[in-house]
């Protein structure tokens, strides 16, 4: 095959995905639509020329596209592969975790449901064996929703609607291919009607072979990657290599699931790579593989649909029928999951709510692609499956993708406008309005510093000043004078315009290096949750997302558990850390939030709602300050260590700049401006080490400062501390509850809580203790203590307690002074 023309063909794709682009989008349909349909016509014009006799001029090239080396392995093994990965590492991880639920059901189960619904629907209407139902079941089961997605961020859909779409299309191309490959393997060896145990005993090694290899080579390459942190080229070269040599080493090594392996391995990539890499090589990075993807996506779209004339080939009358039958059972099977099992689950509240107008769009943009035909391809190039077999599958897979493409693909828009979903609500165009007048304001200031700075001519200044006030005016006027919306509605716009400039003073922190890349994804995952609480449930919805990013999470019991009864202490010490950087950056973007509220929001929504938001600002900030606290207290000079940490990478950042000035200055050279920042690089490096905390240390230092605990000795002390156990708890949660039995005391290294019996409640706070006298008089508990504050506690078990009484006055006395309040004698306590 001649090289140069593959090559200009090769180009020519190229210039087609270029192209194919903004035609899209002024045709107003899917890319993907439009891509296969460029590949069909392709296909079927080289088709025509080698068939007619009105020119031969052209034969040359139709034969090098019709024999283009078209297999399923270039699917799978080279564009595939680096689809899966791209997404992975485009992910927010922290906001998926937030709806794993109901992405696992659109990705896992109703990837299962489809297959069931095809396979069982095609064993009915053919004389097929159910094997090769189920495998076309499978192969057709697999959306891509990009499409959707699409559509959804053009006409400003719920956000968390369309990141569940996006965990779809990740996690549904893995268990596609996991069932087709295990029902392929049925067909291949003849089995005709495998049963549920025969499917689920091949799982185990499919699933967690290929979450091994690919977590075990990502660490190895992260390791690599982060051994040489100048070398941006380098690193970035081993993330191009990953994805492939995990998907072949799952694949050919241990049989396991190459696109779990390479998910596995981006998951691992996306969740550790931050911290590892220099900011700029991680931005690099992550912007090298979008084009990677955009390439490999279109191309196989492009090349899939060359495809379509060759499964069509052979198609009779009676396929017709059995294309509408996939297509009956794959709409009903995906309806079942959107308008039955979801709402179910938001009924759990397992889930967020969906509205019934967006479950149809997700139902009709359910489209197929490149995938599905990737893996009918792959069937009828293997000689173990029977001819009827492979005949039938490319043109049910064929038939139905093309269903979708073009009967789906070129109607979506229109389903969505007769939905009405691309109509403003009330508050979102209040809030367009809104944000209209906040970015007049800005251009206004930099507009007002532009003329003075290139000391334009007065009267035309005043000209076009007056001009642009009034436009302002008129701006502002509309985003305080709505009355559409009702008073809490202004109180949610407020919210979500204060919300957004968090996020975007996260932003510059980040650039400006004073957040760590460590914890940059996290706080703009806090700042997300802040947008769409006050969009979703207005101030109760924005306070529940504030009071999210500060408490403990589930990780912290289980790394509690792991330190206290197996003494695992690296978990705790890493998630503690991260608190620490946590709060210490909440605390330096809520701090720059009042100029925001005594600006623009006070200008654009009056004096008294900027007074309630900086109200519930001043709120957060206590509460962030209080937990902080809670955690100075906890652990003693590491805080001091993470705010030097501060202030230094802070110093070097305005070095940085300062040599920056100095160069545009023209003061120093290029060479001297190098080699400066090359130092100033260095000493960044080792700034961005964060000081190692040692948590049992830590722990006898902070029951040394208990006052309870003064009149112990050194090693009595120590003992105590390897005794005690830590217990985590956020505000309300219940830590004691009434008529349980007494077996443990607990005291308060940080934060609050409130105990209450018989109808009266006080308050109590670092220090104290609580839970003693209910095992001293040998009673079940009377009083239920209730976390008021995110909390840290110390619990000891009876036993150990009793023991401690007996040695330590301290104690005696507290437990004196417990029980005089309660009007109980000192003597009737045991």
């Amino acid at each position: 095959m001649d090289i140069v023309l593959i090559t200009t063909i090769v180009a020519t794709l190229f210039v087609v995905i270029g192209v194919a682009e903004p035609l899209a989008a002024r045709l107003r349909m899917p890319y993907s639509a439009l891509l296969a349909v460029i590949g069909i016509l392709v296909s079927v014009t080289a088709i025509f020329f080698m068939r007619t006799d009105l020119t031969d001029a052209l034969n040359p090239v139709a034969e090098v596209i019709l024999g283009f080396p078209i297999r399923s392995n270039v699917f799978l093994y080279v564009f595939l592969p680096t689809l899966l990965f791209q997404a992975t590492l485009g992910m927010n991880l922290r906001r998926m975790l937030d709806d794993w639920v109901p992405i696992l059901v659109l990705a896992v189960v109703a990837v299962v449901v489809a297959t069931l619904f095809v396979g069982y629907a095609l064993s009915w209407a053919t004389t097929l064996p159910l094997a090769a139902c189920l495998l076309i079941g499978a192969i057709v089961s697999t959306t891509d929703p990009s499409a959707v997605v699409s559509i959804f961020r053009s006409i400003s859909a719920p956000r968390r609607v369309a990141r569940i779409i996006e965990g779809e299309s990740l996690l549904n191309d893995a268990a596609a291919i996991a069932l087709f490959g295990l029902f392929m393997g049925f067909v291949m060896l003849g089995v005709p009607d495998p049963t549920l145990a025969d499917a689920l005993a091949q799982f185990p090694l499919l699933i967690a072979g290929g979450v091994l290899v690919g977590w075990v080579v990502a660490r190895i390459a992260i390791w690599v990657m982060a051994a040489f942190p100048q070398f941006e080229l380098a690193q970035i070269s081993i993330s191009v290599a990953l994805p492939y040599l995990v998907y072949i080493g799952a694949e050919q090594s241990i049989g396991a699931s190459g696109v779990i392996a390479v998910v596995a391995a981006g998951l691992t990539l996306n969740l550790a790579g931050p911290g590892r890499l220099l900011p700029q090589a991680w931005i690099n990075l992550r912007e090298l593989w979008d084009v990677l993807a955009h390439w490999a996506g279109a191309l196989i779209f492009i090349l899939a649909a060359f495809l379509i004339p060759r499964f069509l080939a052979d198609v009779r009358v009676h396929d017709f029928l059995l294309v509408g039958v996939v297509i009956l059972a794959a709409i009903t099977a995906r309806a079942v999951i959107l308008f039955v099992l979801m709402p179910i689950l938001h009924k759990f509240r397992l889930s967020p709510k969906v509205e019934r107008p967006y479950r149809t769009a997700i139902l009709w943009g359910g489209l197929r692609g490149a995938v599905t035909l990737a893996l009918a391809l792959a069937v009828t190039e293997s000689f173990r499956v029977p001819n009827d077999i492979q005949r039938v599958v490319g043109i049910l897979a064929t038939g139905f993708t093309l269903f979708t493409l073009l009967v789906q693909g070129t109607t979506l828009r229109r389903v969505i406008r007769w939905l009405g979903l691309e109509d403003l609500s009330p508050i979102d165009e209040a809030l367009s309005r809104q944000v209209v007048a906040v970015a007049l304001q800005t251009v206004r200031e930099d507009v007002a510093r532009t003329t003075e700075n290139y000391e334009l001519t007065h009267d035309i200044v005043r000209s076009e000043a007056k001009q642009f006030g009034d436009r302002l005016e008129e701006a502002v006027k509309l985003a305080e004078d709505n009355a559409d919306i009702l008073e809490r509605d202004r109180v949610t716009l407020g919210l979500i315009a204060l919300a957004g400039h968090e996020r975007d003073t996260i932003l510059d922190r980040v650039r400006d290096r004073t957040i760590s890349a460590r914890m940059a994804e996290q706080v703009l995952s806090d700042a997300d949750r802040l947008i769409e609480g006050a969009r979703s449930g207005g101030r109760s919805g924005y306070q529940r997302a504030a009071r999210r990013s500060v408490s403990y999470g589930h990780g912290f019991r289980v790394a509690g558990f792991l330190h206290n009864r197996l003494s695992i202490s690296a978990p705790l010490a890493n998630m503690t850390a991260d608190r620490f950087e946590l709060l210490l950056s909440q605390r330096l973007v809520l701090r720059d939030l009042d100029a925001f509220i005594g600006g623009r929001i006070r200008r654009i929504h009056g004096r008294r709602l900027a007074d309630l938001l900086a109200e519930l600002l001043s709120r957060r900030i206590e509460t962030v300050e209080t937990a902080l606290e809670g955690l100075r207290l906890q652990y003693p000079g590491y805080a001091e260590e993470l705010e030097r940490r501060f202030i230094r990478r802070t110093a070097l950042r305005l070095e940085e700049r300062e040599y920056t000035a100095m160069r545009e200055d023209g003061l120093i050279g290029s060479e001297v401006f190098t080699k400066l920042m090359g130092q100033t690089a260095t000493r960044r490096a080792a700034a961005e080490g964060r000081p190692r905390l040692d948590v049992a240390f830590q722990r006898i230092e902070l029951v040394r400062q208990f006052p309870l605990f003064v009149d112990l000795d050194e090693a009595a002390l120590k003992r105590l501390a390897r005794a005690l156990q830590t217990r985590y708890a956020n505000a309300g949660d219940v830590i004691m509850r009434r008529d349980t039995p007494a077996r443990s005391v607990f005291f308060i290294a940080s934060g609050a809580a409130e105990m209450e019996t018989a109808g009266q409640s006080w308050r109590l706070g670092r220090g104290e203790m609580f839970g003693q006298m209910a095992i001293l008089t040998n009673k079940a508990r009377r009083t239920e203590v209730r976390a008021i504050a995110p909390s840290t506690l110390l619990v000891l078990d009876e036993m150990r307690f009793r023991r401690l009484l007996g040695r330590s006055p301290a104690i005696q006395e507290a437990v004196r002074a417990s029980a005089s309040r309660r009007g109980i004698p000192f003597s009737d306590l045991e």
